[in-house]
């Protein structure tokens, strides 16, 4: 029996509960502005040097900020998913709340994050916070959103083995739940650092007029040379962060994928398992097993202590009754908090003129286009390239883990090498613009079509072959069919990405100059820059409200058509 893992994408109709997690976020957006009116009207920033020998400082605190957030993210999504798993009343919150959630462009939150944090917070701990938070926020969906998947498919036969054997909710965590769903949590797990530097490189980069929120990492040092002309320093800092991403992929991804094959659920084995040379020498480390004893000792211990404390109960939702009643009061609580934020956001909207609801509505059109030119052009290549390398197992063997490096190195941090090339040509800026949000959103996309196709069974394929099908009917009989709802699920992250990307492609402050593209990504950074708050709430609701609107109405409708006309069975 072969399990196949992807990002669970759901179907849902717009409800009621989708209304409530939209007025819960705008209270969210509420209490950061009202902490932005408190923030400092300057900030310095820090003094970056572009000498190379910095560089491995500056890769140390970047990677470290990645790492906590992460650690982070692991956190939440086991914590939350088993919630949602095995609580019926929690799920029917968590996961509307999870599935909106996903759909927000993050990087709008970040003015209002930032100068909320530095409204009570010294400087360098908001800033320091505000980016942790931020990738956190780009790592931490499709995380639990595996882990949850993970425990609700679990096979009826397994579950029944360990209530045989009586496990606790520890012992079945250890032995059952973790290793069913190690293999999925890994690949989420690299998917979630690569768009992790998307955002790492927004928030080490991020400036605000006088207010300097740079933070010492790759990202400022790449603006700081792009800002100086340093095309030297640029590529310095690129190398850097290249190699960096190399190497976790050698010593931290590879040997973590090689190793999660043992919890895989097959009948025969694979023709191209895994490898890593990096697994294979710690697998014949002496050193390591022995440290691998000891902590399979510590483990038992552990175990025996888990056991005495919680002895076996029948199932995790065991006591869920007695919690309604609690349950029942933190959710009034909650509502009361979310209704006055609402009313609270409602007057401060009431300030906005209609002369700035126009440029709303103007820029939500001119960013909305932006976004859709990128995904036509990510389309356009990602589908022939996808197909290509997901059916040629050679060809996948080599350029599968190119991509992966490429697809790795943020969009972000070639942004200023864009603006220079491409800032003395007419429309220079909205080019620059499309170029950043299609980097943002095309190795979505490829690697889900590069799934589609990998998938696509070998009899079919040979019954395409024998029925002598010329190569534009075995496109439209059998692959575009076969890869639909792989790249409507590609599309749907795509879009969320291609919105994020506007926030910092529409406004960009350039070797001493501020540069603008009429939209609502330059509404949103123009606004903070200026104080006008009113009109930061406005700009960031009206995106939050567009992006959800669209997933729902569109890309939610075609994921229901891909499951129900072109799902494999």
């Amino acid at each position: 029996m072969k399990r196949t893992f992807r990002i669970q994408q759901t179907a849902r109709a717009f409800r009621w509960s989708d209304a409530a997690v939209l007025m819960f976020v705008i209270a969210l957006l509420y209490i950061g502005v009202r902490l932005a009116l408190n923030a400092p009207e300057r900030v310095a920033g820090p003094q970056i040097a572009l000498n190379p020998r910095y560089l491995p400082y500056y890769a140390f605190r970047s990677l470290g900020r990645m790492a906590a957030a992460y650690l982070l993210s692991i956190a939440f999504a086991l914590a939350y998913g088993y919630a949602a798993a095995y609580n019926r009343r929690a799920e029917q919150i968590l996961m509307p709340l999870l599935d909106v959630l996903q759909s927000v462009p993050i990087l709008s939150f970040l003015p209002v994050v930032l100068l909320g944090f530095s409204a009570f917070l010294p400087q360098r701990v908001a800033v320091e916070l505000a980016s942790v938070v931020l990738i956190f926020t780009s790592q931490v969906w499709n995380l639990t959103f595996s882990w949850y998947q993970s425990l609700t498919t679990l096979p009826k036969e397994l579950r029944e083995a360990s209530a045989i054997f009586r496990f606790n909710w520890w012992i079945r965590l250890k032995t059952l739940e973790l290793p069913f769903a190690t293999p999925g949590l890994i690949w989420n797990s690299m998917m979630s650092w690569a768009g992790g530097w998307f955002f790492l490189m927004a928030a080490e980069m991020f400036t605000v007029g006088d207010r300097d929120f740079r933070l010492p990492g790759l990202g400022s040092y790449l603006q700081e040379a792009a800002n100086r002309g340093d095309l030297r320093a640029i590529l310095w800092g690129l190398t850097a962060l290249v190699v960096l991403i190399v190497l976790l992929d050698q010593f931290v991804w590879r040997p973590l994928v090689a190793w999660s094959e043992r919890f895989t659920l097959e009948m025969v084995e694979r023709d191209y398992p895994a490898t890593s040379w990096f697994y294979d020498l710690l697998r014949s480390s002496s050193l390591l097993e022995w440290l691998g004893a000891a902590l399979g000792a510590l483990s038992d211990r552990i175990d025996g202590w888990m056991v005495r404390r919680w002895p076996f109960a029948a199932s995790p939702a065991d006591g869920e009754e007695r919690r309604s009643a609690a349950f029942t009061l933190v959710l009034v609580v909650l509502a009361a908090a979310i209704g006055h934020g609402v009313l609270r956001a409602a007057v401060l909207l009431a300030k906005v003129p209609l002369s700035q609801w126009e440029q709303i509505g103007i820029g939500l059109v001119a960013t909305t286009l932006r976004v859709a030119v990128s995904l036509v052009i990510a389309i356009a290549w990602t589908v022939p390239v996808g197909v290509a390398i997901g059916m040629n197992p050679k060809l996948s063997s080599w350029l599968q883990p190119l991509v992966q490096t490429v697809a790795s190195i943020p969009a972000t941090a070639l942004f200023p090498v864009f603006v220079m090339m491409l800032v003395s040509l007419p429309g220079g800026l909205n080019m620059a613009a499309v170029l950043l949000m299609l980097m943002g959103t095309q190795w979505y996309l490829l690697f889900n079509v590069i799934a589609g196709a990998s998938t696509i069974p070998q009899d079919l394929k040979y019954t395409a072959s024998l029925l002598g099908l010329s190569r534009w009917e075995r496109w439209r009989v059998l692959i575009l069919p076969a890869i639909f709802p792989y790249l409507i699920t590609g599309a749907i992250t795509a879009s969320g990405g291609a919105w994020n990307a506007s926030i910092v492609a529409e406004y960009v402050q350039f070797a001493g100059k501020t540069l603008r593209a009429t939209g609502l990504g330059e509404i949103i950074s123009a606004s903070t820059a200026s104080g006008d708050f009113p009109l930061l709430l406005a700009s960031t609701i009206a995106m939050i409200v567009a992006v959800v609107l669209i997933n729902r109405l569109f890309w939610r409708k075609l994921y229901a058509l891909a499951e129900e006309r072109f799902r494999m069975e």
